[in-house]
């Protein structure tokens, strides 16, 4: 469209089905750049992407174009098949369902992306649901537990 101009930055996160620590530091690589072809072949554009074995975080920048949930969809249905395909686990994989996505400014992606690369890192010292409440909580998202993702008890 002449005359329409965008930048929209989004940060998508999800989880393992039952939060279960099934993303091996082997094979990790291999899903986050498959799962980064998936993002630039629906042309939005990769910024950051890096998990822990039970979750994922991913920041694009998006085009108006682009459908978040379908986007989503898409990624979480071909790298469920891609990990399940190459047989990385004895079991089958699945994600959750659900995901949160969070918008960001311009100025705050240096930030964004040195909190996505330092995911290891940082939940020695705060667990996922610590996490993503707080992303709620800080986005003033109303939620109830329940309908969040299934928790490790």
């Amino acid at each position: 469209m002449p005359s329409t101009f965008s930048q929209i930055y989004i940060q998508v996160v999800f989880a393992v089905k039952g939060r279960e620590n099934m993303i091996h530091t082997s094979w990790e690589e291999e899903l986050y750049k498959y799962l980064s072809g998936i993002v630039r072949n629906k042309e939005q554009k990769m910024l950051a992407i890096n998990g822990t074995p039970d979750h994922i975080h991913f920041l694009i920048g998006m085009k108006l174009t682009c459908c978040l949930s379908d986007l989503v969809r898409e990624v979480k249905k071909s790298t469920n098949e891609f990990i399940n395909e190459r047989k990385f686990l004895k079991q089958k994989f699945y994600w959750q369902e659900g995901y949160g996505a969070f918008s960001y400014s311009h100025s705050a992606l240096d930030k964004v992306i040195s909190y996505i690369n330092n995911r290891k890192e940082h939940h020695k010292k705060q667990t996922f649901r610590e996490e993503y409440t707080a992303f709620l909580k800080n986005f003033q998202i109303e939620f109830k537990d329940e309908y969040l993702f299934d928790w490790i008890k």
